[in-house]
């Protein structure tokens, strides 16, 4: 799995928006001179999160954008899962049901369960917030 620099920005102009809520509604010029991100690219990734409860938008002379979410009640894992898609390891594992047909003889089967739900555990337990404080998941992190 690899996360396309959509998912890292992302990622980058979500906490960009953490950093400044109590700036109110920011614009993404701003956003994108703080992240040395295209504004253009920003614009591209707006539409894919507007469409979920985790972004406000506001037109006009003060317009922007905002959490719409308290920081710690936004994980990456919502973030990248909206902006990648499904993250599961392996392609019969993107549907909420499996139906590959040797999903039952498979002996890798279980390995790539395994790895989907340490990927999605790991950063669903992952805020906004705990990035914004730095806390980071130890480096022997076990599921």
């Amino acid at each position: 799995m690899k996360i396309s620099t959509k998912g890292r920005y992302a990622l980058r102009m979500m906490l960009d928006l953490a950093e400044h809520q109590e700036n109110g509604y920011v614009s993404l010029k701003d956003i994108a001179r703080r992240q040395d991100i295209s504004k253009k690219y920003l614009e591209q990734i707006i539409p894919v999160l507007s469409r979920s409860d985790i972004l406000l938008s506001n037109r006009g002379f003060q317009g922007g954008y905002r959490l719409a979410r308290r920081p710690k009640d936004v994980s990456v894992g919502e973030i990248l899962r909206m902006t990648e898609g499904n993250l599961a390891p392996v392609a019969c594992l993107e549907m909420p049901v499996n139906d590959c047909d040797r999903k039952e003889s498979c002996p890798t089967l279980k390995l790539w369960e395994g790895l989907y739900r340490v990927i999605t555990d790991y950063l669903d337990n992952i805020t906004l917030q705990d990035l914004l404080d730095e806390k980071t998941i130890p480096d022997d992190y076990i599921i």
